[in-house]
């Protein structure tokens, strides 16, 4: 009786302890995936402190300031600044109205798709000095 007793309180101790082990590893996976922070991908960034004067000196209001691509092809632009942002084609004394993101929020994206071939300007609405260029070419 007392060897049952002993074997029935060891698989119970077993038993608790892999119970533990699944339990743990499961909220710790459970918080890796909350704790990982979404990382927004794009062909143009709008990185930090470009909305203070001084990254047109530089052309590194947009990263890249040019950008080539292929007709029917898209550019996705995304604000890494704390600041707000738009891309809007044209210039900032003539907007051409062809496409405008409107005010991106920190973290936020804008995708554009080109259609035609051609050199398209850009520029931010809030910042005149961040200017940029897409070329679309013949695909």
């Amino acid at each position: 009786m007392g060897k049952k007793i002993v074997i029935i309180s060891i698989i119970i101790i077993i038993i608790g302890i892999t119970l533990g082990i699944v339990f743990l590893s499961q909220n710790t996976i459970v918080q890796d995936v909350d704790d990982q922070k979404t990382i927004l991908k794009g062909d143009v960034i709008m990185s930090t402190k470009v909305s203070r004067p001084g990254c047109e000196k530089t052309d590194s209001c947009y990263t890249p300031s040019k950008i080539v691509i292929k007709q029917g092809g898209s550019v996705t632009w995304v604000n890494e600044d704390v600041a707000f942002h738009s891309v809007t084609s044209g210039y900032y004394d003539k907007p051409s109205e062809i496409f405008d993101s409107e005010y991106l929020d920190p973290e936020e994206s804008f995708t554009f798709i080109f259609e035609n071939i051609g050199i398209y300007d850009y520029f931010c609405t809030l910042h005149p000095w961040m200017k940029g260029q897409v070329i679309v070419e013949l695909s």
